[in-house]
């Protein structure tokens, strides 16, 4: 809540490259209905795609996998939980189906946010919904298992004062209209891995909390890219920008531009790729071989099966292959790496 004490937020002189990635998410917001009238169906496989991502996403930043197979079944409903993990994930399944079925009536308050974090937990012998009781801090975990830890959040003593008086701040600054709408709710995630309430979750929780204010504002792209695999594929920026944002936080003179850019650009990101997966299969002419076709022909570079899967999520592994084994022997592909993870290009 310290970027939003004393108009602070108010006070940071807001950078061109800040500017800019704002105006280039408001080109792409104005397209989402284009897009949604031109391939309703897509947009149906798109979503069922980026909910298994951010599913397996989220959770796995925190430590917490389990075999895309089961990940499908969780996320589909198919299967019960066999274990912590898949009990967490199974969790996080529920809340994200809450957020994207009903953002538009769930207000922002200290209650939702423990009530999420209660739901994550519902199914596993952890408690959930409830602050933090003793002292956290944030830090990075690296693939040795060592530690350097970059952040120390306030006291457990301090939290729930805290969040109440981050929630109403953040609810003052949006009714007040006078500051652009990503830029509080950029701050508002930041202030809250600042404060650092739970036990833990708190990463799971900034993801969740940060899809529904961008669905409440408008910004529909992690319905359809998931924001989480983002996140994910750029971790070391992550932690990068919120280390460097959260130096002098307690202070209340921090620097808010580092986090403005790395999560402005993450939703720039997730529109580009929302709108370059439209645009590459919005002309098929139906069926499912039709659809890995016209991604054939319009896919640049090299690529693997998995890729093509990703831009055509309603069609099976065997047909892909199938069509591409078919493509090279009419001359149109190469197999230019054979095995497991094979690669392919468009033949010169």
């Amino acid at each position: 809540m310290k970027s939003f004490q004393n108009n602070y937020i108010e006070s940071i002189p807001i950078t061109h490259n800040v500017l800019q990635t704002i105006r280039l998410i408001g080109e792409y917001k104005g397209k989402q209905d284009l897009f949604k009238e031109q391939s309703p169906q897509l947009l149906e496989t798109l979503k069922q795609t980026a909910i298994i991502q951010s599913i397996e996403s989220s959770n796995r930043i925190e430590g917490i996998s389990a075999p895309l197979e089961r990940i499908k079944a969780i996320a589909a409903e198919k299967t019960t939980p066999a274990n912590r993990s898949e009990q967490e994930i199974a969790g996080y399944r529920n809340v994200l189906n809450t957020i994207h079925s009903g953002y538009e009536h769930i207000p922002v308050t200290s209650n939702i946010v423990l009530q999420f974090h209660r739901d994550i937990y519902a199914l596993s012998a952890i408690p959930g919904g409830s602050w933090k009781t003793t002292e956290n801090e944030i830090a990075e975990v690296y693939p040795d298992g060592s530690k350097v830890v970059r952040f120390k959040p306030l006291s457990a003593f301090e939290t729930p004062a805290a969040m109440d008086k981050l929630h109403t701040l953040f609810k003052s600054e949006m009714d007040r209209s006078q500051l652009e709408p990503l830029l509080i709710i950029a701050t508002y995630v930041f202030d809250f891995l600042c404060v650092h309430p739970f036990k833990d979750g708190n990463g799971r929780m900034s993801r969740l909390l940060s899809l529904l204010l961008l669905y409440k504002s408008g910004y529909e792209a992690g319905r359809f890219i998931s924001l989480e695999k983002l996140i994910e594929d750029n971790k070391d920026s992550y932690y990068d920008a919120l280390n460097k944002s959260s130096q002098n936080w307690h202070e209340g003179k921090h620097n808010l531009i580092p986090w403005w850019e790395y999560f402005l650009g993450i939703l720039l990101k997730a529109y580009r790729d929302f709108e370059g997966r439209v645009g590459l299969i919005s002309s098929t002419r139906g069926g499912k071989t039709s659809l890995v076709l016209d991604v054939l022909k319009n896919i640049q570079g090299q690529f693997s099966v998995q890729d093509i899967q990703n831009l055509c999520p309603g069609v099976s592994l065997d047909m892909i292959r199938k069509i591409l084994r078919d493509e090279r022997k009419k001359g149109n592909l190469e197999c230019t790496e054979m095995g497991r993870d094979s690669k392919w290009e468009r033949s010169k």
